[in-house]
């Protein structure tokens, strides 16, 4: 099955939850005007040839492996389980990841009764898991050369070991603060994840393509962007070597001289890695001043 209309790309994301929001507000930041409204499947996208297909998280690799949508974005813990699933059952379970999108972080873990005294791997053998990835969970199983029972649940796996259904869990983890509430403490991690932006197998149409190459660049330009800091300060020019060998950035700063001041520069830079409050107080004692760092909402070249 394939998507029907051949000029508009078509990408599945989730309805509601934990990517819902992020996916959309990543796609606001790329320009795309979105008319959202309740109820509705599919959400046009007024300035740009795209549909959004609003659906559960865990319908979206089979309509992107299936061809139903173009593109997706979904956690990856979603997608592998989903994978192996199919491959068990012989359904084409192809795509491509076309990026790594930074949220929708997790992991998935093993977590067991607070009061349950842990030794580690070999002390899972023989116990009964809850958990909504039975695929991941027995991969990890054969990988450590341990047996489990499993009790597959859809909804509220952290009450299975109070009501007496398992002797622990197999979910995803953010926080921690679920499995504390429920008296439960996480011993095993055994993936991590991230939201995923994934392609079926096979190339786009010409017309689709040329829209994906527009909107690829505009969401690593996004990306980008929110991992970085526009930097901007005063210093002294003797010292200008010291100074910015402390901002580690994706290119040469910008050296420029001020009114009226031969010892002095005003150095503008985009820094690419975490710029600490330790980071400024070292800059300030190399005689710095004037220190701004501020966020970047758009990123390109």
């Amino acid at each position: 099955m394939t998507s029907n209309d051949t000029k508009r790309l078509r990408i599945a994301i989730q309805k509601s939850g934990r990517l819902s929001d992020e996916s959309q507000g990543l796609f606001k930041k790329c320009g795309m005007k979105i008319n959202l409204a309740d109820r509705r499947l599919i959400a046009h996208v007024a300035n740009m040839p795209i549909d959004l297909m609003l659906v559960r998280s865990s319908d979206i690799p089979g309509l992107v492996m299936d061809g139903v949508c173009d593109l997706g974005i979904v956690g990856d813990n979603t997608l592998e389980e989903h994978a192996l699933e199919r491959q068990l059952t012989g359904e084409n379970s192809k795509y491509e990841k076309i990026s790594s999108l930074n949220f929708g972080a997790c992991r998935l873990s093993i977590a067991l009764p607070e009061e349950v005294e842990y030794e580690g791997i070999q002390s899972l053998d023989g116990l009964r898991l809850a958990t909504t990835y039975p695929r991941l969970l027995n991969r990890f199983a054969s990988a450590n050369n341990i047996k489990f029972e499993f009790c597959k649940l859809n909804g509220s796996v952290e009450v299975a070991p109070r009501v007496g259904l398992a002797d622990g869990i197999c979910d995803l983890v953010s926080t921690g603060t679920t499995l504390e509430a429920n008296g439960l403490k996480e011993v095993e991690v055994i993936y991590q994840s991230k939201a995923a932006l994934i392609k079926g197998e096979g190339p786009l149409n010409a017309v689709k393509q040329q829209t994906l190459d527009t909107l690829l660049p505009r969401i690593k330009g996004v990306l980008k962007a929110r991992e970085s800091k526009y930097i901007m300060l005063h210093a002294p020019k003797d010292r200008l070597n010291e100074v910015v060998a402390l901002m580690p950035g994706s290119e040469t700063p910008t050296v420029l001289p001020l009114a009226e001041r031969d010892d002095r520069v005003a150095i503008h830079m985009v820094s690419t890695e975490t710029f600490f409050w330790e980071t400024m107080e070292e800059l300030k004692n190399l005689g710095c001043n004037s220190i701004l760092v501020m966020p970047i909402e758009k990123m390109m070249g």
